[in-house]
């Protein structure tokens, strides 16, 4: 069963509230386009006989009007050799090809008339059309995005990932232990005594070159 049952839902549908219902509505506007492409066509059709009935309607009133016309001359040719009774029946057969015309004219104002609304109701069924292709082409931008970021939150809450992140925080946590009890090895120790006067001594030896250095100067510069 198609989504309209008749032109008219199709042309005076609401869009916006049909996929606000839908549960899939990136299918469901599939189906409308499908819907409003087959009936555009059936549409476009129903207006093609149409036009070929007002030219077929045409040529046969274009001949009706000869015919009365033919009957005219015949009826004056008729009065003209004092043949009252021809002229009298050629006058019944051009009053009937004029009738025949005429009815002709009134078939083709309708058909004029028809092609009219048909001539709008297909431009409103391709303003809907086209407003549906556009909704198709934003349905499958936002469906191909909203899957994207699924599948990011997806991986995000994905308990192998948790499972790493608390066999890293272990690692973490078994390293600061290490370094730890290796910090824990320094603690208390103190420099042994000819440590430290090493150290003396080469603070005095820095300071004397420091000195030196800073007199080499003031003598280069003649200060």
């Amino acid at each position: 069963m198609g989504i309209f049952s008749r032109f008219s839902d199709i042309v005076n549908s609401n869009i916006n509230s049909i996929l606000d219902k839908a549960e899939d509505p990136e299918k469901i506007v599939r189906l409308m386009i499908q819907e409003m492409e087959d009936t555009l066509v059936e549409v476009r059709s129903t207006a093609a006989r149409s036009i070929a009935d007002k030219k077929e309607s045409a040529r046969t009133i274009a001949a009706f009007e000869k015919e009365a016309r033919e009957w005219q001359a015949k009826a004056e040719l008729a009065i003209d050799k004092g043949r009252e009774d021809l002229a009298k029946a050629a006058l019944v057969e051009k009053a009937h090809a004029e009738r025949s015309a005429d009815a002709l004219r009134e078939q083709q104002a309708a058909i004029d008339s028809g092609l009219e609304q048909l001539d709008d109701d297909i431009a409103r069924l391709e303003a809907k059309l086209a407003d549906a292709k556009t909704r198709q082409q934003t349905l499958v931008v936002r469906h191909q995005t909203v899957n994207s970021r699924l599948e990011v939150r997806r991986k995000i809450h994905d308990h192998r990932i948790d499972d790493a992140l608390v066999r890293f925080d272990h690692f973490e946590r078994r390293m600061d232990d290490i370094e730890g009890r290796v910090e824990a090895y320094d603690l208390g120790t103190r420099k042994d005594l000819r440590q430290e006067f090493s150290d003396l001594e080469a603070s005095d030896a820095v300071e004397q070159e420091l000195e030196a250095l800073k007199s080499k100067r003031r003598d280069a510069s003649g200060e």
